[in-house]
């Protein structure tokens, strides 16, 4: 099982932020087709629009740094993931025939998406154990994700895909990330694998050119 956030832009272009999708339905097919990945359900998320930065957002940081009115977001990232633990899991577990354990169960997205996932599977190791974090925005709220990460007191059992292209502003954050993690318990490449995307930018297009990479560390076919 993987569920990805940002469902709007997950599967089809018409529906895209951008209009341009990340094609994970055909890339996941060809995989299992190919026995490189497991057989796998995949859940796309969609967002709720003008409040997906509060949903996705695990601290009450400020939204806009240059504006004169400092809004802040609602934080609601432990609400959505108990949302997403609680009730549609539950849910997709009864309709189809899904291994419902943490170890079998993805969690990814990217940009706030991203860094949702990599909040939720600190804050939920007992109900994912596979995150797919792509260009995560390491920056929100003062650095909150360090801290959050720092905060680890026994390294949880999640397996993590993180990546970011070289084209994004403050992509060097994501080294950093990195090496928190690492010193926090998790082994490259065994448990974590990190990619830095020559020249790529921050979209849709840059995202699903990493989709298979990331399916085949996260669900590799069993030997």
């Amino acid at each position: 099982m993987l569920y990805l956030h940002d469902g709007q832009n997950v599967f089809d272009a018409a529906t895209s932020f951008s209009g341009v999708e990340w094609s994970v339905d055909e890339t996941a097919e060809r995989l299992i087709k190919d026995s490189l990945i497991e057989p796998l359900i995949i859940v796309a998320v969609a967002n709720t629009g003008e409040e997906r930065i509060h949903e996705y957002a695990p601290t009450r940081g400020v939204i806009d740094a240059k504006a004169k009115r400092k809004k802040r977001s609602k934080g609601l990232a432990r609400k959505y993931g108990h949302f997403l633990i609680d009730e549609l899991k539950p849910y997709i577990d009864r309709k189809y025939r899904t291994n419902p354990d943490a170890e079998f169960t993805g969690l990814g997205g990217s940009s706030l998406g991203g860094l949702v996932t990599l909040a939720i599977g600190i804050f939920s190791p007992h109900a994912f154990s596979r995150l797919m974090v792509m260009s995560p925005s390491i920056w929100w709220d003062n650095f909150a994700i360090y801290r959050l990460i720092e905060s680890i007191e026994q390294k949880p059992p999640l397996k993590i895909w993180l990546d970011t292209g070289t084209a994004e502003p403050g992509w060097e954050q994501a080294r950093e990330l990195v090496k928190r993690l690492v010193e926090k318990g998790w082994k490259l490449p065994k448990d974590l694998q990190y990619t830095e995307a020559q020249s790529a930018d921050h979209s849709e297009a840059a995202w699903a050119a990493r989709v298979e990479p990331a399916l085949r560390f996260l669900f590799p076919r069993a030997k």
